[in-house]
């Protein structure tokens, strides 16, 4: 009985030494303008330098917020988020933040978070976690959207 409670005293001392020393997440995605103004990502799409966005994680019981950490956008709208925990059970998104640009400024609802598994509990190996790219709709759609839109088979009467 004795042995038993010393080899589970030193897994419980592995898995706790372990998890410690483990490396950071590396959260990765991208911030773009929706010129067309039609929810998704088109080849009028235009990547957003200086986007704020920020990596956000709340107890799934109360709700509360339990880690929080900013990023910004390179010259080609992509962040890179170094997140130093794991977050275990806590839900964490990637949020919009500030777009960088004021001729579009307005976050896209369903498009202005994305869901990330923070935790190393899941069988996931990689210390990378990739977001879904997060967008803003412009002020004003560009003139060469109905062309665009044309290829998608869809009119303005339809988005």
């Amino acid at each position: 009985m004795a042995r038993l409670v010393v080899f589970v005293a030193l897994c419980l001392l592995y898995v706790s030494l372990a998890t410690a020393t483990s490396n950071p997440f590396l959260v990765k995605g991208k911030c773009y303008c929706d010129t067309c103004r039609c929810g998704f990502e088109t080849p009028a799409t235009k990547y957003l330098a200086g986007c704020k966005v920020k990596v956000e994680c709340k107890n799934r019981v109360t709700n509360k917020i339990t880690y929080r950490i900013d990023g910004v956008a390179n010259s080609k709208g992509e962040y890179n988020i170094l997140v130093k925990r794991d977050c275990g059970d806590d839900v964490c998104d990637v949020v919009l933040v500030e777009s960088g640009d004021k001729t579009c400024n307005i976050p896209n609802a369903g498009r202005d978070r994305a869901r990330v598994a923070l935790t190393r509990n899941n069988g996931m190996t990689s210390d990378v976690r990739y977001a879904n790219n997060m967008g803003f709709l412009s002020n004003e759609p560009l003139a060469t959207c109905t062309q665009i839109l044309q290829q998608y088979q869809l009119t303005e009467d339809q988005y």
